[in-house]
């Protein structure tokens, strides 16, 4: 097919050229660059383009895909996103998701790699006060809104997305984000207000939202890159008029500096110090913990520390490292206002694909064997364990109780029960639970009755989430909440922001520096946070060392 044919070309004077009409561009760097072109369609394939296009504007689809592909066995994930976002540009909203699965007999594979830069659209939600900037329109307000999750679900009401055969089966285009833990304020406002809410030391977002129209999306088995445009037909005077603009949009990839992106993470700084609460503390806050089980007020919560460490390591480099180090089922790079997320995370927060909803509960932790032989041995320790095994139960009900209340009645199952996941250090024990969304609802309804899972907070959740404000003294933030993709037909993949490293990018982390000059680089602060499930034979010495597991 003359679609998928490459052309490349050196072009060391060449301008960058960009994607969405020069909404996404390259910068223009000090070494040479190469631009992967595509090569005309034939009139065959136009007419059917333009035919599909055309026909689904009459059908009242008010957003249309235009794509190309090329084959990308000369490009990498890493290589384009450098090439969309400026290494020194920190403040720009961007993304690259990747995803590494269990394969057979413990490999992995990983299929996609999806990148974004430029929304169209941001939302930003703190304590109630929203911001929405369009920048296709030129256009910002901010209002005062009780829920702002019913801001973005208004705007994708208006939507008629066209659906088209050849699109890959990963995220192609929608909003992509993040929802901090403390987004369960705006769902349980009497009982946990942001008036009760602790100590804010870091000033991030509630929730930062946004709306990427282009989509580059790798598919490393098939070995080809797809380059997506969304057209939004109702900005253009007519449909010829969208889809002559749009067409031209996707023309050309944007330049790609040549050779590699070098790594460096020798400078990660010292070890973990500085604590949100001291090992002592956190002891005598377990001990708390349990006599609020023993008294009946609840059943488990989930106790966290947040640790800091200092680190010349700038995030793109740490992330680059953590996909190596730790594949995981949810990577993400992302950069977002006010910090960027850099994320290994193993669970999902709530998915809803094609009204189908999933949790998938993971709760129970032993290390890895050193061999096929000796994992075999931990896994059986691991499901002969009574505690973990019993807390896992709990959690599976939470999360059945969670997706039932948004599902059909009759339509929730638990698919898979006490399932062994092996990751790169860690084994865990998983379920899946089902539900058919009820057809009133949409994808937002599902995360907000999820938000957040049983795993991160306790049961029951509401009365655990208060004890956790009162002994963890600080807000989360974007920890334990979740991070990913709604797509333009209404699906969601959203993940659990666990093993995510949280790297603030306020006026004190302003100097930025170039990979070439070692003596500017910038000295970032890292936070990291994990916590342990407390139930009632709960060990302090031993949940504490859980967190360092």
């Amino acid at each position: 097919m003359a679609s998928l044919v490459l052309s490349l070309r050196i072009t060391p004077s060449t301008p960058p050229l960009g994607l969405g009409g020069g909404r996404l561009r390259g910068r223009r760097g000090a070494v040479a660059c190469r631009a992967a072109t595509f090569h005309q369609l034939d009139a065959v394939e136009v007419r059917e383009e333009e035919s599909r296009f055309k026909a689904g504007a009459a059908e009242g689809c008010n957003i249309l895909p235009l794509k190309r592909c090329i084959f990308s066995d000369h490009l990498t994930p890493v290589l384009a996103y450098r090439c969309l976002v400026r290494e020194d540009d920190r403040e720009a909203p961007s993304f690259l998701f990747e995803s590494v699965e269990q394969g057979s007999e413990g490999t992995n594979v990983g299929r996609y790699s999806v990148i974004g830069a430029q929304p169209a659209m941001e939302i930003v939600a703190k304590a109630n006060h929203v911001t929405v900037m369009d920048h296709e329109m030129k256009s910002r307000r901010e209002q005062f809104a009780p829920d702002p999750m019913k801001i973005p679900r208004s705007i994708m009401e208006q939507w008629n997305p066209q659906i088209v055969e050849g699109l890959p089966d990963a995220f192609c285009g929608g909003w992509v984000g993040f929802f901090s833990y403390d987004t369960v304020r705006y769902v349980e406002t009497k009982k946990l207000p942001f008036s009760n809410a602790p100590e804010d030391d870091r000033n991030l977002p509630d929730i930062h939202l946004g709306l990427y129209n282009d989509i580059v999306v790798f598919d490393h088995v098939e070995k080809k890159t797809h380059i997506i445009h969304w057209v939004r037909v109702d900005c253009h005077e007519s449909v010829d008029e969208a889809y002559e603009e749009g067409k031209n949009q996707l023309e050309t990839l944007p330049t790609l500096t040549a050779g590699s992106v070098k790594l460096n993470v020798g400078q990660f700084g010292s070890a973990l110090q500085k604590s949100s609460m001291s090992s002592e503390d956190y002891k005598k806050a377990v001990v708390q913990a349990k006599e609020h089980i023993l008294a009946g007020d609840i059943f488990q919560v989930v106790l966290s520390q947040r640790f800091e460490r200092r680190t010349f390591a700038d995030p793109f480099e740490v992330y680059r490292a953590l996909r190596i180090v730790n594949p995981s089922p949810y990577m993400a790079y992302l950069q977002a206002r006010g910090c960027i997320l850099v994320a290994s995370s193993p669970e999902i927060l709530t998915r809803v694909e094609k009204r189908t909803i999933v949790n998938r509960p993971l709760a129970g932790t032993i290390r890895r064997g050193k061999s096929k032989a000796e994992d075999k041995v931990l896994e059986q320790l691991l499901l002969s364990d009574e505690k973990q095994c019993a807390e896992h139960i709990m959690l599976v009900d939470l999360g059945r109780n969670d997706v039932g209340k948004v599902s059909k009645p009759g339509s929730v199952k638990v698919e898979k029960l006490m399932n062994v996941e092996r990751y790169s250090h860690v084994m865990h024990i998983s379920s899946t639970v089902t539900g058919e969304l009820r057809d009133e609802l949409t994808c937002w309804d599902a995360l907000r009755a999820a938000l957040p899972v049983g795993t991160v907070s306790g049961a029951p959740k509401v009365r655990a989430m208060e004890l956790i404000d009162q002994m963890e003294g600080k807000m989360r933030g974007p920890y334990s909440g979740g991070f990913g993709g709604i797509s333009f037909r209404g699906d969601m993949d959203i993940a659990l922001a666990l093993r995510t490293i949280v790297f603030p990018t306020g006026s004190r982390f302003d100097t930025m520096y170039s990979y070439t000059d070692k003596n500017a680089r910038q000295e970032w602060v890292a936070h990291l946070q994990a916590g342990a499930g407390i139930v009632a034979d709960s060990k302090p010495d031993d949940e504490h060392q859980e967190w360092n597991v």
